[in-house]
């Protein structure tokens, strides 16, 4: 009794080894169709981000001087605002009298 379980626990660990084995290849095939070879889908991503990242490396100083007048623009503004505000005080003064 205790032979028989031993050899069917053993058959049971072959199989479940022999069907883990058949899925893991299933998965690496997938994997291969996806990203093994130069013209596969993965290789186009990868390719298309090398070339957004070439096409816009330019952009990153124009970016930080962009900021800086911007910084500056918007001190600007804040004292335009405050002349604004005592024109339309004055205006509103002007109406009500």
């Amino acid at each position: 009794m205790i032979v028989r379980f031993t050899i069917l626990s053993a058959v049971e660990v072959l199989l479940f080894v022999g069907v883990l084995i058949r899925f893991l290849g299933q998965i690496v095939n997938t994997l291969e169709r996806i990203g093994g070879s130069p013209t596969s889908s993965l290789a186009k991503v990868s390719f298309g981000v090398r070339a957004i990242e070439k096409e816009t490396s330019h952009l990153a100083p124009q970016v930080v001087a962009l900021n800086g007048g911007l910084t500056a623009l918007a001190a600007k503004l804040g004292v335009v605002d405050g002349h604004l505000e005592v024109v339309a005080e004055r205006l509103t003064r002007e109406e009500a009298s």
